[in-house]
């Protein structure tokens, strides 16, 4: 691979950071910089968004008939750099880069004229049911039942662990609509209005105590729920096929990039604060050599991850890599934030309830050490989320390795 951009790629990197100097305004910049889990609130997070499809740069990974740009590999990569680089908002996954790409593999010509359009403008808002009680890594285990009532299902159970449902607009699901001797059979995938009568949304409360507009888990609840057969995608039963390949871009998303800044920002802040011996934390040998042992990881990664995307571009779903890519971006995350803690020391102890009220008079420390604890405790669910990481290496051990 060729890794010299050429003068048109340095003319598209420069068309992105102008887009970003005005898109990204100073609002957006402190909410970001002081979110607890790297989300805005509803209403910022909708407003980048839109302005992405306003300039038609919502959906990169699309197929250019749907939408998408069109760019080629390296304009990808550069766009991921720059909005990296620059800290802007992850656009939500769930419309853009999970659903939407399975609707337009399995989905029908009346179902992608009806849901691919919101999408890509973000006038509607995705949430995913997957996860229950007691079926989360072993999601094959779900018990969520659709009954077949002829023209509707009747669905009735729950799902958990439901980031921003009480955002949603519609929700896809994976329900049970027979019971078969193999978990992975009788389940489908379907598609559901969350305005339909039956469904109730409920707050789970996190350790950093969220306000409103950083409250981000819920549990929703099925009672007696009528959703209509025509909003089925695929076929009855085949639901676990399209979840697997939901899955792959749920984790194959590009974490060279934000891990780069994540780092730089690590040691920026340790710049700021002393160690044991009175110097610049930056400057403690053993904590540098923390710092370089990642970065040389970071490194490594990124030339996988052009590898990979590089395949990508000629259509190529992400396949088995897309583990590996989760498993490690989702390690070197923590590690980075376990990082970022021990270098804010004691000035992250305080919990500032909220962290993106602007007059914070009295607030110990520094403004980036309020949300240092609490980002650190929320990427503890990265390596258990999309999958936990321990069933991304059964699957590498399976699928690459033939184990």
């Amino acid at each position: 691979m060729d890794l010299n951009f050429t003068r048109e790629d340095a003319a598209f990197r420069d068309e992105v950071r102008a887009f970003i100097a005005e898109a990204f305004d100073e609002d957006l910049r402190f909410k970001m910089s002081q979110s607890k889990n790297g989300y805005l609130d509803k209403e910022g997070q909708l407003k980048w968004q839109r302005a992405l499809a306003k300039k038609g740069w919502a959906a990169p990974n699309w197929p250019k008939e749907h939408g998408g740009t069109g760019w080629n590999a390296a304009q990808k990569y550069i766009f991921d750099l720059e909005m990296s680089a620059a800290g802007t908002p992850i656009v939500s996954p769930m419309g853009l880069k999970m659903v939407a790409p399975v609707i337009m593999k399995f989905g029908n010509e009346a179902q992608k004229k009806q849901h691919l359009p919101p999408i890509l403008a973000s006038t509607i808002w995705w949430c995913q049911g997957y996860s229950e009680p007691g079926s989360g890594s072993d999601l094959a285990s779900l018990q969520m039942k659709a009954e077949d009532k002829g023209d509707h299902y009747l669905i009735n159970g729950s799902k958990i662990w439901t980031t921003h449902a009480q955002w949603a607009d519609w929700m896809f699901n994976l329900v049970r609509t027979e019971n078969t001797g193999k978990l992975q059979e009788g389940i489908s995938f379907i598609l559901v209005d969350m305005k339909t009568p039956g469904i109730t949304v409920r707050p789970l409360p996190t350790l950093d105590d969220p306000v409103e507009g950083q409250q981000e888990v819920n549990q929703v609840f099925y009672e007696d729920v009528k959703v209509p057969k025509e909003n089925l995608i695929g076929k009855a039963g085949e639901g676990w096929t399209y979840a697997k390949y939901l899955l792959q871009f749920e984790r194959g998303n590009a974490y060279a990039p934000g891990l780069r800044r994540s780092l730089a920002k690590t040691m920026k802040i340790a710049a700021d604060q002393l160690s044991g011996n009175g110097g610049r934390l930056i400057d403690d040998p053993d904590f540098r050599r923390k710092v370089d042992e990642i970065g040389v990881q970071i490194a490594a990664m990124e030339f996988v991850e052009l590898r990979i995307f590089s395949e990508l571009s000629s259509g190529q779903a992400p396949g088995p890599a897309s583990s590996m890519l989760k498993c490690r971006g989702s390690e070197l995350q923590q590690a980075i934030s376990e990082l970022t803690l021990e270098a804010v020391g004691n000035y992250a102890q305080p919990l500032i309830r909220n962290t993106w009220e602007k007059t914070n008079e009295g607030r110990p420390g520094p403004e980036y050490a309020g949300p240092a604890a609490p980002y650190y405790f929320s990427l503890r669910k990265a390596s258990i989320y999309a999958g936990s990481n321990e069933i991304q290496r059964n699957i590498m051990a399976k699928a690459v390795l033939g184990l």
